[in-house]
Formats: C-alpha cells, sequence, structure tokens
C-alpha cells in the first residue's frame, strides 16, 4: 500500500508517495504489500543494531512497568545514571561527564553551547565565532544549521541564521586548492589557522567537523595527518574542538567511536542516532570534566530540554549499548566493511561511471561521475542518485542519496547496513546492487544512442 495525494494529511521534505511499512527484524523491512527490502543504510544511518532486537524490546518491557518520564530537574533515574557511567567507562578517558538530549541537532546546539558558556566563565567572552567545514552537516535547528554547509537545507534560511566562518572540507577527490596529497602539505587542514588569524583568535570559540563525513560528502575520510595538524592548531590559540560523532559513533565505522582511528582529544563530542538506534529518541555530549565545573561554578548551564535523561530513553540506550559492547559489533563492522568496501570496488571497476568508493567500517560510499578521467560529475537535472537510488529500491534495495558538492552538484549514495550484518548479507547487498547499477548503465547507454 502506499500513501499519496490530498488523502495523506502528512509532509515531510517532498511530496513523493512511499510505501507502508508493515514489519522489520534484523537488516530487512517489509511493506504492507509483502516486499521485503534490505536496509543497506541503516534508516537514516542510525539502525546500528538492526530491527526488532529482543533485549531492546525486553528493556522497554521492563522499564514500561516502571516509570516512562520524570524531569530532570526534580529526579534523577536509574537508567541516566546507568548509561552515563558506561558512556564515561567506555570513551576517551578525558570525556567524563554527560549531558542528554534527545536528537543530533540538540546535541550539536548543546555543544556550542556549552563552549560559549566555557568561555563567558573563564572571562573570555568576545569568543563567539564557532568554524566549520564547506560541505557540511551538523543539524538542522538553526543553530546546528548555522555550522552546516549543504546550499538545499540551508539556503532558504540564511537571513535567520548567525554567520560563521567555514573553510574546505577534505575532500581530496575534489580537492578545493586542486592539489594532491601529500604535496598539498594538507592545506585544507592549515586552512582553519588562516580562517582563525582572519576572524582573530579572541573573537574563536571551536572548530568543529565530523571524523569521517557523513551524509554531506558521503563518507568521507581525511587523509593522514590531518587531524594531527588539526589538534596543533586548536592547542595553539586555545580554542576548543567539537567533534560530530552524531553518525560515526557507537561502532559505526569499525571502532567503537570514529575519533579512535586518529586518538583524537576532542574537548566536546555530540552523540545521537546509533546511541539509541532507532529505538528511541536520544543523543548525548560528553565533555572534559574542568570545562563543565568551570561552567557550573559560575552559576550553571543555562540550558536543556524536556526530554534530557529520559528513563525509558536511557534504558533503550543502556540496552543497545550493551548490544554493541558484548557482542563487539564493531569489530563486525571493520570486518564486514572490508568485505563490503571490496565488494563495491569490484563494482567500480565493472562501471565507470562509480568515480570513488570510500568510507571505513560499515559506513561506505559511492560517487558517480559522468567522466572518471575528468571527475566531471552529472548534470544535477540528470539527477543520477535518484536513478540509483529507485533502482535499488525497485530491488528492494535500501541506500541513502546525497550530492557532496555543497549538496548543489554530483552524485554519491551511502552503503552502511546495520552493524550485525553478516557476509552472507554483504553479498546480497552487493549483488542487489550490481543489478540495480546494471539497469541504470544500460539506461545510460540508451541515452546515448538516442
Amino acid at each position: 500500500m502506499t500513501i499519496a495525494g490530498t488523502s495523506n494529511p502528512l509532509f515531510y521534505q517532498t511530496a513523493s508517495s512511499m510505501p507502508v511499512v508493515s514489519k522489520a527484524h534484523g537488516i530487512y523491512i517489509w511493506d504492507e504489500s509483502g516486499k521485503k527490502y534490505i536496509d543497506a543504510c541503516s534508516g537514516a544511518v542510525i539502525c546500528n543494531i538492526g530491527h526488532n532486537d529482543e533485549k531492546v524490546i525486553e528493556a522497554v518491557s521492563i522499564q514500561s512497568k516502571s516509570v516512562f518520564f520524570t524531569y530532570r530537574t526534580q529526579f534523577e533515574n536509574r537508567p541516566a545514571l546507568d548509561l552515563a557511567v558506561k558512556l564515561v567507562e567506555n570513551t576517551a578517558p578525558h570525556l567524563e561527564r554527560v549531558f542528554y538530549v534527545s536528537g543530533g541537532s540538540e546535541a550539536v546546539e548543546s555543544s556550542m553551547k556549552l563552549c560559549r558558556s566555557y568561555f563567558c566563565s573563564i572571562g573570555q567572552a568576545g569568543r563567539y565565532q564557532f568554524i566549520s567545514r564547506t560541505p557540511s552537516y551538523h543539524g538542522s535547528t538553526l543553530g546546528a544549521l548555522a555550522l552546516t554547509s549543504y546550499s538545499p537545507l540551508e539556503k532558504p534560511y540564511r537571513p535567520l541564521l548567525q554567520t560563521y566562518p567555514k573553510i574546505p572540507a577534505p575532500y581530496c577527490y575534489r580537492c578545493h586548492y586542486e592539489k594532491k596529497y601529500p604535496q598539498c602539505n594538507l592545506r585544507c587542514a592549515s586552512a582553519l589557522e588562516q580562517m582563525i588569524l582572519e576572524q582573530g583568535p579572541e573573537n574563536v570559540a571551536a572548530f568543529i567537523c565530523e571524523p569521517i563525513g557523513g551524509a554531506s560528502t558521503g563518507a568521507l575520510v581525511p587523509p593522514d595527518g590531518y587531524f594531527t595538524l588539526i589538534m596543533e592548531i586548536c592547542d595553539k590559540y586555545g580554542i576548543l574542538l567539537i567533534l560530530d560523532e552524531v553518525m560515526t559513533g557507537f561502532g559505526r565505522t569499525g571502532k567503537l567511536f570514529a575519533y579512535e582511528h586518529w586518538n583524537l582529544k576532542a574537548d566536546i563530542v555530540a552523540f545521537s542516532k546509533g546511541m539509541a538506534s532507532g529505538y528511541y529518541p536520544l543523543g548525548a555530549i560528553m565533555a572534559r570534566e574542568h570545562i563543565v565545573q568551570t561552567v557550573m561554578d559560575h552559576g550553571g548551564f543555562p540550558h536543556g530540554h524536556t526530554y534530557a535523561g529520559n528513563p525509558m530513553a536511557c534504558a533503550v540506550g543502556l540496552s543497545v549499548f550493551n548490544r554493541i559492547i558484548e557482542d563487539n559489533l564493531s569489530g563486525n563492522a571493520d570486518r564486514m566493511g572490508v568485505l563490503l568496501k571490496t565488494g563495491l570496488l569490484n563494482l567500480a571497476e565493472k562501471y565507470p561511471f562509480i568515480g570513488e568508493v570510500r568510507g571505513k567500517g560499515l559506513l561506505t560510499a559511492l560517487e558517480f561521475v559522468q567522466d572518471n578521467l575528468t571527475r566531471k560529475p552529472f548534470d544535477p537535472a540528470f539527477q543520477m542518485n535518484s536513478r540509483i537510488t529507485g533502482q535499488a529500491f525497485a530491488e528492494g534495495l535500501l541506500v541513502y542519496p546525497r550530492r557532496p558538492i555543497n549538496g548543489l552538484a554530483g552524485d554519491h549514495v551511502l552503503i552502511a547496513p546495520p552493524l550485525i550484518v553478516t557476509e552472507k548479507q554483504i553479498d546480497e547487498i552487493l549483488s542487489r546492487l550490481d543489478r540495480a547499477l546494471n539497469r541504470v548503465a544500460l539506461s545510460l547507454r540508451e541515452d546515448c544512442l538516442g
């Protein structure tokens, strides 16, 4: 069954019709017509432990017999406390304090506000600028959107937004400076120092980025040495490093957290998505003890959300986190990610319109090009990523499309199945994707002949 037209009162980003979901289990989803899909993008790269996990359902049942909601200024609750302890025990040693939110945008904005509160507390209230990257995506609320550089999502709202400076993302495939690594000397990283000097170091509070690019750049992995230089620059000018691990956290990239790939020592880290794996709205920020304590000593943190530390959300989050750790799903993501990326590279050999395969663990992407030698993208009107997504959907395969050139041009899709995926299921994903790509290839030949 498909709901469309005026009979459906719901609206989202577009007017496209969608099938109605019936059930889901593991990496599979069924619609009401009985069609079975492989969730090869984990929804919006969120369902890290897959669908309908029995232990999470049991955790919901147990918590439902106790309490669904308490307000954070009136009570602490056991699931929130237990999850906070678990987070501190399993994250970097310097991340000692936890603040709960309900989603990724809230996590990013909370990170910004904690950073701002810290500098006000130490007598550096002039520090208000946040430097981010272009392209990037950090959320849809106005503060997070001001950090974002993805034109279709933020352009209409620019008159409402604080203007923040941005530097080029480490997008080696389409280098902003038209250079090659390593001869580039990591100019995309040294651009941070240049931007700090342009803005005035006394005005800059933090630099924020995803350790591995998510939807806006398609599993973009920075070159070796990038983050070493970034950390040196932040330390040199006394600005904080905020990591947006909303998409990359909780095992997704083959490590429990993506910062582990480079031993990054961020001051504040934002989490969500895989934290509750889609079973309940949940997110958090973690920060250094001295940052939080300084803010607490100067009147507290004037910020919060109604559902922060919700008992049911935290009970779900604790169950999800236990599953990820106890079953070593980050290790499985690493192993299955190698198989997936190898298969995608084989497809790139077969289909010349695949320009690049990139990613880590089970956060991978294909970028499509009209000309593989020049890396010329398809005309945006051609909607190559939509064609790929549509053909994959027809094959019962869900992938996640976006445009890597600031949302205006270029085409990529994310392939990011749940971390429970097996070798056999990786083969199934690749087979369905192969069939979808083949049909697109045939249509391209027909267009050329036409």
